[in-house]
């Protein structure tokens, strides 16, 4: 199991090693902050919460988090270290030295800077190809986007190392081959932010008019589409050439203050700040950063079945952590067979904070689908006209589970012959067992929607799982609804 180390624990850092340990990284501290293990604690239970719904499979073992009272301490051994301190050169440049006094030389130094250039970091460095800007985007743990602005001292190899261990983070590397300051998100929303100051200062707009602006409008655009691709299709058929031709002239009229900056004086800030206590004052810090991940979550969710945007990119994710999907990478085909292993998402629960009953059948559903893919019944086969379609279902619903929970399917094959495909689910959280759910499925030809004999090679696979699953007990709890046997 590899190692990380975060150098600096705060909003930023805590979120790095969220990220890491969720991911089955070993993760270790330093943050002269006494109050650093509590904070990070914090983080991690949001995390918990909220990231394992985000993937249809399992994540890894969780790995282990320790603290430690000295930068050497922490880098001892990590082949990742992420420096998150306060934006100050100086600072930086003590840190960074620090670091590569006592890291190995083949790790990989990230710094979190929102500002400063990479060149700027490596200045005086004894390993300067050793450091890199990873500029991540709060919810660390949540959000895909992470900077990678590199120099020509860090070389290719190093770079692709780095994209690779973050994308096998679930994160999505933007590699800026070019430095500036702030890097480019950052830039874009400090324009926005400019605008913002002086709408609130001129009297215009309140701080909450203005996230209403954003939230219930162009927000909603950005979030699957960007700033570009949403005017090209502003454009219409004609596109963005047309859309530019249209819109290009405002860029003449005096609309923006981008450069001009209101003095950022006691009245601005108590004018702001007051304003923010009246629009969420009312809820705490904690169950802000709560709605926010329930949003985050829901959201990208939807952008999964999309396969667009934030979406795709943990689409991709998903199949690296649920390697080969074969029947001979099943396990032991004697047991009835894992068909699903994921957390429950926050998408999945109720008022009550418990999976809503109908999403147990969806889990069973993919476990079903799961063993169709199984015996040879995948996507392809579905294409060229045959598939299984389920006849009757029963579910016993045993005990509550909650969103984060671990959750894992095993499934075993009561009938598989003929048209005929019997699935006994047992859906448990460790050693609890959660519900059943028992399926009577009929192949079809999709063609005529009629039943039809499978493929011989899903036979096969079927006469493969019946002769080792043999030797099982006749479930309990099955046959009730559906077929006794005998």
């Amino acid at each position: 199991m590899k190692a990380a180390a975060i150098i600096g624990g705060g909003v930023i850092g805590g979120g790095w090693a969220a990220r890491f340990l969720l991911n089955g990284w070993n993760v270790r501290v330093f943050d002269p902050d006494p109050e650093a293990e509590r904070k990070i604690a914090e983080v991690l239970e949001n995390a918990r919460r909220s990231l394992p719904g985000l993937s249809e499979v399992a994540l890894p073992d969780e790995g282990t988090l320790s603290f430690h009272d000295r930068v050497a301490e922490a880098v001892d051994g990590a082949a990742w270290v992420q420096e998150s301190v306060p934006e100050r050169l100086e600072i930086k440049h003590r840190v960074l030295a620090e670091i590569q006094q006592a890291c190995a030389s083949e790790a990989v130094v990230g710094s979190s800077t929102s500002g400063f250039k990479p060149s700027e970091l490596q200045a005086g460095a004894a390993r300067p190809e050793q450091i890199m800007v990873t500029h991540p985007f709060n919810p660390v743990y949540l959000l895909p986007l992470v900077e990678l602005v590199t120099t020509e001292a860090n070389g290719a190899g190093r770079v692709a190392e780095a994209r690779g261990i973050l994308t096998g983070l679930g994160m999505y590397p933007l590699h800026l081959k070019r430095e500036i300051e702030a890097h480019v998100a950052d830039r874009f929303l400090e324009a926005v932010w400019r605008e913002a100051l002086w709408l609130v200062k001129d009297g215009v707009a309140t701080t909450e008019e203005i996230d209403e602006a954003i939230r219930m409008g162009f927000g909603l655009r950005w979030a699957q589409m960007g700033l570009f691709e949403t005017y090209r299709v502003a454009g219409g058929e004609a596109g963005m050439r047309h859309f530019m031709a249209q819109f290009g002239p405002a860029l003449k009229w005096p609309w923006t203050k981008l450069m001009d900056v209101p003095e950022f004086d006691d009245a601005l800030v108590d004018l702001i700040a007051g304003q923010s206590d009246a629009q969420s004052g009312h809820l705490s810090i904690r169950e802000l950063e709560r709605a926010r991940d329930n949003n985050l979550v829901a959201m990208m969710r939807a952008l999964k079945g999309q396969d667009w945007g934030a979406g795709a990119v943990l689409n991709a994710q998903d199949r690296r952590l649920a390697g080969e999907r074969s029947l001979d990478a099943a396990g032991d085909l004697a047991q009835p067979i894992v068909t699903l292993d994921r957390a429950v998402p926050l998408d999945w629960t109720d008022y009550n904070g418990h999976m809503t009953e109908a999403r147990y059948l969806d889990a069973f559903a993919q476990a079903t689908d799961r063993f169709m893919e199984l015996i040879g019944c995948d996507k392809a086969y579905i294409a060229k006209g045959g598939s299984y379609f389920t006849a009757e279902t029963h579910i016993r619903h045993l005990d509550e589970v909650h969103a984060g929970a671990r959750i894992e399917v095993r499934t075993q094959m009561l009938l598989g012959e003929g048209k005929k495909l019997h699935l006994f689910h047992e859906m448990r959280e460790g050693e609890r067992v959660l519900a059943t759910g028992e399926h009577f499925l009929l192949h079809v030809s999709l063609e005529t929607r009629r039943p039809s004999a499978p493929s011989f090679e899903i036979e096969a696979a079927m006469a493969r799982i019946a002769k080792a699953q043999a030797g099982l007990a006749y479930p309990e709890g099955a046959g009730r609804a559906i077929r006794a046997p005998g």
